[in-house]
């Protein structure tokens, strides 16, 4: 893990899973049986502003939630990929489609389903409270929970590393 800081000059995009990354995991269901869930603002703010700054985003998830679809589009986040059963056909559709190499690309992961996909991409980050296997394989693990500004942690070292950070 101690080597992820030098991987961090060459990322162009970001991928993120939704439950457990943007949001703390949990779900609330209502009496007429919807899910809702929380997001954090500043993940939110560090998302726009990584946008931006020209860095590509993309949002693979097995869930499916138009709330969650239309929060992140008015973030401005175009590539948003829901109800996906093989993560890796979305991720390698996106690196084609924005002509990206996969050492470009870092990715943030929680749990099982994330595992081929971070094993492939340039930079494997996963959430504090992500499971044991995914923490495991992880070239960073943020000290930050999902849903907590874990997505922020990643895009600020990136976004600083390479100068495009907020200075004041």
């Amino acid at each position: 893990m101690e080597n992820y800081k030098h991987q961090l000059n060459y990322i162009k995009a970001f991928v993120f899973d939704v439950d457990g990354v943007l949001t703390n995991g949990q779900l609330l269901i209502t009496e007429k049986g919807e899910l809702l869930r929380s997001m954090n603002v500043k993940d939110g703010f560090a998302l726009k502003n990584a946008l931006q700054k020209g860095y590509k985003i993309c949002i693979i998830s097995g869930g499916n939630n138009p709330g969650v679809e239309k929060r992140l589009a008015d973030l401005g986040i175009h590539k948003i990929y829901m109800n996906v059963k093989d993560k890796m056909d979305c991720l390698n559709e996106f690196i084609s489609d924005e002509n990206l190499e996969l050492k470009q690309v870092a990715f943030m992961g929680d749990d099982l389903p994330d595992y081929h996909v971070m094993q492939k991409s340039g930079l494997a980050v996963a959430p504090q409270d992500a499971v044991p296997e995914i923490k495991k394989i992880a070239d960073y693990v943020s000290h930050l929970n999902g849903g907590n500004a874990c997505v922020r942690d990643l895009i600020r070292q990136v976004l600083s590393v390479q100068g495009h950070w907020f200075k004041p």
